[in-house]
């Protein structure tokens, strides 16, 4: 039957309905599958996570790095947007400012490259005026700043007046009228701001020369000589503490440096007292008269914090050691005993007190315990092994000191005697 139907039927309409049907299923075939296609796009979005987007997290790592790429671009070494993010561009510039200073252009900045180019960018933009006039006696723009303060830390130039930027000293010639202002203005004054002791600019500036001849900051593994890596470690957080108060100090309106620097003055003889005791006394008994001294200000302690780090920044600029020890002393009275390491490093060296490594020893570990507890450290955050060091350094050099004798600590019975007849 089916035979004969298929015979019965005419070729042509067999045809056209053989061709209908592969159309119509063709069509209904695509048609289907844009419907299944749609239907599992609509289900994919439906159950797919949403995207979210996410700003970076501010870190301290990737705050360096947006340090390291601001002052490239600054010194003009391309680096694209500041962003955090160490990507070409960066490694690209960062190894053009290695070759621009005679380092190996590796793309990647050991800590000593990184301090000296960030903490040089914060130093050109103190003074304005004054970086201009260095920048055209220069020349080569303000690349030209990167070799200046680089001869500045090897004694071929002396920082000017303000911190801000660095003027010729030019050796005094013979016969001149040495009464006259001019030429009393034009002599180097390497006592700081004429305060009895050494000056700390000066030595930090001896400091660097000799850590860049040795290619970089010395390491737990590689200390030979603890107290240059302590004096190394000083001159680093003297650094950060002059950028860190610079930043705050931006932020009030209306005041100029000098004035900063004419306020932050009277620090000094406020806390002349408490400062002349660090020689003297224990830590616990001079922090005891700090605390008192700073419930007898009445100020709140976070107007004195503020006030003290803006100052700790003035006096290190300055050179001013009451200035820069007073404010120390503050803020650790306050309870931030990360700075206690500054004081440890003050009485290690002398400057602006007696040098008393012995009492060191408390100040020191009062600050390393401070950061080991807090995990914030105040000064080269991005340098987690410093603690360590620090603390490698000062049990290596008491050791060594209790070896060699306490010749050098006379008893009370060595003092002169003298007998008066009537």
């Amino acid at each position: 039957m089916l035979a004969a139907a298929i015979a019965a039927t005419p070729a042509t309409r067999a045809a056209a309905d053989l061709a209908d049907g592969l159309v119509g299923g063709l069509v209904g075939g695509a048609v289907s599958g844009i419907i299944v296609n749609e239907s599992a796009k609509a289900r994919e979005r439906r159950t797919a996570p949403r995207r979210v987007y996410r700003a970076p997290v501010n870190t301290v790592a990737r705050q360096q790095v947006i340090e390291e790429q601001t002052a490239l671009n600054y010194f003009g070494f391309p680096a694209g947007t500041p962003d955090g993010v160490r990507g070409r561009n960066t490694r690209n510039a960062a190894a053009q400012f290695q070759a621009h200073m005679g380092y190996p252009a590796t793309g990647n900045m050991t800590e000593y490259e990184r301090q000296f180019l960030v903490s040089s960018y914060f130093r050109a933009q103190t003074n304005p005026t004054l970086t201009a006039q260095l920048v055209a006696q220069r020349g080569m723009g303000q690349r030209g700043l990167l070799h200046a303060y680089r001869d500045e830390a090897a004694g071929m130039m002396t920082p000017g007046a303000t911190g801000g930027g660095s003027v010729m000293v030019s050796k005094p010639t013979q016969g001149a009228d040495a009464g006259t202002g001019a030429t009393m203005a034009a002599l180097p004054n390497l006592m700081g701001d004429g305060s009895d002791g050494p000056s700390l600019a000066s030595h930090c500036n001896q400091v660097s020369l000799v850590t860049s001849s040795n290619g970089g900051f010395v390491t737990a593994a590689s200390m030979g000589d603890p107290r240059f890596a302590l004096n190394e470690q000083f001159c680093l957080a003297r650094t950060y503490a002059i950028s860190s108060g610079e930043a705050a100090a931006a932020n009030l309106s209306g005041v100029n440096n000098a004035q900063l620097e004419e306020q932050c003055g009277a620090i000094g003889p406020a806390m002349r007292d408490h400062v002349a005791a660090l020689s003297l006394e224990p830590r616990d008994a001079v922090l005891d008269d700090v605390r008192g001294f700073v419930l007898e200000s009445g100020q709140s302690p976070a107007q004195l914090s503020g006030t003290a780090k803006i100052c700790l920044s003035v006096g290190y600029r300055t050179d001013n050691m009451d200035v820069a020890l007073g404010s120390a002393l503050l803020l650790t009275g306050l309870g931030e005993d990360a700075y206690s390491e500054l004081i440890g490093h003050h009485l290690n060296e002398g400057f602006g007190t007696t040098r008393r490594p012995d009492l060191a020893m408390a100040w020191y570990e009062a600050g390393i315990t401070s950061v080991e507890r807090s995990g914030e450290p105040v000064f080269a955050p991005g340098s987690p092994e410093r603690t360590d060091l620090i603390r490698k350094a000062v049990f290596t050099e008491q050791s060594s000191g209790a070896q060699q004798g306490t010749e050098s600590v006379k008893p009370a019975a060595t003092l002169p005697t003298f007998s008066t007849t009537d």
